[in-house]
Parts: C-alpha cells; sequence; structure tokens
C-alpha cells in the first residue's frame, strides 16, 4: 500500500510540473503559482520523498541513493503516457512501477542481512577489548558489567519489582533510550537486564553491557538496529521483593 500511495504521490507531483511548466501563446487573467508558491510544493514532495525513505529503512541518507538514477525515474515518468491506473502504464519504464514493493523488500531485506553481520562483527571486537579493562567482569552468557556500587546485601529476585534510573547507549555512544524512577518485573525484561539486576540490591549501581543474544538479538526492534550490543548505567532507587501467594 505505501508504494502505492507514493507512486500516487509521484502522479501528483508530475501534474503539478506539468501544469507549472506548460507554455502557451495565450493570455489568462489567472495567475500560475508564484515562485516561493513552487518552492513550498517542492519541499513538501521532498518531505513526502524522505518520509517514504525513512518509513521503509530505505536509506538513512541521501548518500545512500543514486541521485541520477532518481533524476532519471521523475524525468521518465513526467514523459509517461497515460496514469499509473493503465495496464500497460508501467512497461513504459527502466523497471516497471508495478514491481517496487517485491525489488523494495528484497533490497531491505538483504541491507538488513548485511548490517546484522556487520554489527555481530562490531560487538565480537568490542567486547573482547572491553573484558580485558580492569573493572569489568564476564559472565557465563557473556555478560559483561561493572559495578560501581553494590547495594544492599539482599539481591534482587527474577520476580522483584524494581524500580530504576537507567541510559541506554549503542557502542558508538548513541543515547537511544533515558528514564528515571522507572518501574517493573525484573524478569519481563530482555535477558541482559535480568541477570544484570541479579548482581545488584537496592541502592546498587552497575554499567551492564549487553551482547546482543541477551538483547534485541536478530530481530531489534524500532530504535534497536539488529544484533547491536546494548550499554546501560542502572541504578537501582528501589526492590519490592515478590511475595509468593499462599
Amino acid at each position: 500500500m505505501k508504494a502505492i500511495k507514493f507512486l500516487a504521490t509521484a502522479a501528483c507531483a508530475a501534474a503539478l510540473a506539468i501544469s507549472c511548466n506548460t507554455a502557451e501563446n495565450v493570455k489568462v487573467d489567472v495567475e500560475l503559482p508564484t515562485t516561493a508558491e513552487v518552492d513550498s510544493v517542492s519541499y513538501l514532495i521532498g518531505v513526502n520523498f524522505g518520509s517514504f525513505l525513512k518509513g521503509n529503512n530505505f536509506a538513512e541518507d541521501l548518500s545512500e541513493i543514486n541521485m541520477a538514477e532518481l533524476k532519471k525515474g521523475m524525468v521518465d515518468f513526467l514523459k509517461a503516457e497515460g496514469t499509473p491506473y493503465d495496464p500497460d502504464f508501467g512497461d513504459q519504464f527502466k523497471v516497471n512501477p508495478n514491481d517496487m514493493q517485491r525489488i523494495l523488500n528484497g533490497f531491505i531485506t538483504k541491507k538488513q542481512t548485511y548490517n546484522a553481520a556487520l554489527n555481530l562483527a562490531k560487538e565480537k571486537a568490542f567486547l573482547a577489548k572491553n573484558a580485558l579493562k580492569e573493572n569489568v567482569d564476564t559472565t557465563a552468557s557473556g555478560l559483561q558489567y561493572t559495578i560501581i556500587a553494590e547495594g544492599a546485601a539482599e539481591k534482587i529476585a527474577p520476580q522483584d519489582t524494581v524500580w530504576v534510573n537507567y541510559k541506554g547507549t549503542l557502542i558508538d555512544g548513541t543515547v537511544f533510550d533515558e528514564n528515571d524512577s522507572t518501574q517493573f518485573i525484573a524478569n519481563r525484561v530482555i535477558k541482559g537486564w535480568t541477570e544484570g539486576l541479579g548482581l545488584l540490591g537496592e541502592g546498587g549501581k552497575a554499567t551492564l553491557y549487553i551482547p546482543a543474544k541477551l538483547g534485541y538479538g536478530e530481530r531489534g526492534n524500532r530504535s534497536i538496529a539488529p544484533n547491536s550490543t546494548l550499554i546501560f548505567d542502572v541504578e537501582v532507587l528501589k526492590v519490592g521483593k515478590y511475595a509468593p501467594k499462599n
């Protein structure tokens, strides 16, 4: 549906360009849009295109786009005969627009697979170097951590409720999440969090270096790329001990 919507927008842009650039040897008492109005509409078409790229995870910036081919596609569309709803409309193009969704999906899948493999390689190098630091320990699962303050002697159990301050960053320093006084049950978060909290008591502070397999894995999420290594600065404000129901 997004591809169809984008194609319809392209048709509108083409119609606008044609209507604003048609020269006739006749005069009318109606004015064409001003240069400022053309600039505004042109900008909004660019915003729409940017939304399409970002919404489909097609590109992070324009350096990933072949601008010459982009321009050629726009020119070919302007020169095309008929409308996108005509059966043979797509046959006029270098690549049939009707194949857009299939081609985009294949491109995005290939790109995501590459990025996931690259992130895993970066993780391996980062964790190997990080493990050599004096204040960093590693568990059997691969979780790395630095204890700043252990907190209370009684450690957090998986079913306990915790209140924490935290900041999450990627290995390149990008902050992807930050919250104060957040409440949750210790075993209802990613595995790296559950294990890391088990090292602390109330009042404890630590930095957790969480491998992708203990985080969001190969799938990632909206703000986390596949196979991303996560770093969390965690402060445990309060612990509500789990009380089994009799």
